[in-house]
């Protein structure tokens, strides 16, 4: 049974950094891309990053671009999303997603999600 579990989410000041993590068993992980997504109050969800399977690529969206940096370790089958220069607009519950790395974009698997709020 394929498990992502985040943990690292929590409240913190504009400006300020969280660095989220997600765990992941039950999967070959180093076949996997692994990707961060979010969904803020009343809006939909949204892409932030993701990484390659093998860790050599990463991509993010414009409004992440410079403030986050996705990474992953696979002997420790985990990826990480430290978030720098937080803003109140990048509060969100935060997903960790897992895609087979020869499927072009259907993310396969998901964690239950962080919490981010940030304070202006």
């Amino acid at each position: 049974q394929v498990q992502l579990v985040e943990s690292g989410g929590g409240l913190v000041q504009a400006g300020g950094s969280l660095r989220l993590s997600c765990a992941a068993s039950g999967l070959t992980f180093s076949n996997y891309v692994m990707g961060w997504f979010r969904r803020a109050p009343g809006k939909e969800r949204e892409y932030v990053a993701h990484i390659s399977w093998s860790g050599s690529r990463t991509y993010y969206a414009d409004s992440v671009k410079g403030r986050f940096t996705i990474s992953r370790d696979n002997a420790a089958n985990t990826v990480t999303l430290q978030m720098n220069s937080l803003k109140p607009e990048d509060t969100a519950v935060y997903y960790c997603a897992a895609r087979y790395y020869t499927s072009p974009t259907r993310y396969d698997y998901w964690g239950q999600g962080t919490q981010v709020t940030v304070s202006s």
